[in-house]
């Protein structure tokens, strides 16, 4: 089986979300990925918590299929084994603070001359120049920065995504930008420099509620899990307890849904219901005439009610849900990855693909295979202890 980064070799010189999102990514279509750690503690994500089994779920999630050399790159003989390994590698990527990789000597332009092939991706809260260069980024700070809480949440409480939407969003543009560099190599026979940025990245993916607001116009409205905008879009609770999801799209929709769902087939063609706009700005009497008719079912039946009218609807799951899922048990998504607790269960990447399987490896140990890049690249036992003792690696 060949595949599609298979003999494609990247160093990463990551930590936290972003850079290892991308870098995983990678390794799943079959890259080599060197992850460079600080010794003994390695990156400080492996610390957040010890939920799988005692490894963070973070670093358990980002960090498949990788391996772990640890260096010191303080050490000069430290730093010269990172050189060493970049002259032939493929990708640097790395997620450092501000300027740090141009303090230690590795700007674009000398690893151009060092490497001409090698692409290299920075990524950083806010781009590499301008006048929030050197300013400190997280995640919940790109949220923020980038107008996300503004339209998320309810009236009272702008709220956070709840998973690290500002990284995963520069993980993914880091990725799609690593192989579209690939493809341009190819073609010219040079590596690139990409210069990714969080606040880039979120902001894209913050175009709808952006032109809605164009030209000083009101933004979208904060309204919990219902949308901003349509109606009725969003959970409603059942008389069992639980909480139905549903979304309409359109007047055909809207029509169906009064007659086959709530058997109120007039109210569809009541003047204040009759188009979505208006259905929006009177969504608190109709909320109570929908959730009425509800409490009257439970989830099931609220649920084949729904799918026979073929109205869009899901049920509000939790994580054990997610875990549990009919639908992915049933595609068999999931899989069984090593690590240094042992196996633990893995989503297979979306995408279903033909002609390749993904690269499933394990989750390694800090450090895990320092000794064995070494040996590749021709340092003899001694000189690997030697790194040792001056705690070089």
């Amino acid at each position: 089986m060949i595949r599609p980064l298979d003999g494609i070799t990247v160093i990463s010189l990551e930590h936290a979300i972003a850079a290892p999102f991308c870098t995983r990514q990678l390794a799943d279509l079959g890259a080599r990925v060197i992850k460079i750690e600080r010794p003994v503690t390695g990156d400080f994500a492996r610390d957040y918590d010890q939920r799988v089994k005692g490894m963070s779920s973070h670093f358990t999630w980002t960090n498949r299929s990788k391996e772990s050399l640890c260096l010191d790159l303080k050490n000069e003989k430290a730093f010269a084994i990172l050189l060493q390994l970049l002259k032939t590698a493929d990708v640097l990527v790395q997620n450092l603070a501000p300027g740090a990789t141009e303090r230690m000597g590795l700007s674009a332009e000398k690893l151009k001359a060092l490497n001409p092939r090698l692409i290299v991706c920075d990524i950083s809260g806010y781009g590499n120049d301008g006048p929030y260069r050197d300013k400190k980024a997280y995640d919940l700070l790109i949220q923020s920065e980038a107008g996300f809480l503004s339209v998320t949440g309810t009236k009272d409480s702008p709220s956070k995504a709840g998973n690290s939407i500002a990284d995963i969003s520069a993980g993914m543009y880091a990725y799609t930008n690593i192989l579209s560099a690939l493809l341009l190599r190819d073609k010219t026979g040079i590596g690139s420099h990409i210069d990714i940025s969080m606040l880039e990245s979120l902001g894209e993916w913050m175009g709808f509620p952006m032109y809605y607001a164009f030209d000083g116009a009101s933004p979208p409205q904060r309204s919990g899990a219902s949308h901003a905008t349509i109606y009725p879009y969003g959970p409603f609770p059942v008389g069992d307890g639980n909480t139905i999801m549903l979304g309409l799209q359109n007047e055909r929709e809207w029509l169906v849904f009064c007659e086959k769902v709530l058997k109120l087939p007039t109210l569809a063609h009541e003047e204040k219901f009759s188009l979505n706009f208006k259905r929006h700005e009177n969504r608190s009497e109709l909320e109570k005439i929908i959730v009425d008719c509800f409490s009257k079912l439970n989830i099931d039946q609220v649920t084949q009610l729904l799918e026979a009218a073929q109205i869009a609807n899901a049920r509000m799951n939790d994580m054990q849900g997610l875990w549990q899922h009919p639908q992915l048990a049933s595609r068999n998504r999931w899989a069984q990855i090593d690590s240094p607790v042992g196996q633990v269960p893995a989503l297979l990447p979306p995408g279903v693909n033909n002609q390749y399987s993904y690269r499933m490896d394990a989750v390694p140990a800090v450090g895990e295979h320092s000794e064995k890049i070494l040996t590749e690249l021709g340092l003899d036992s001694k000189s690997i202890q030697e790194l040792k003792d001056t705690k070089a690696i």
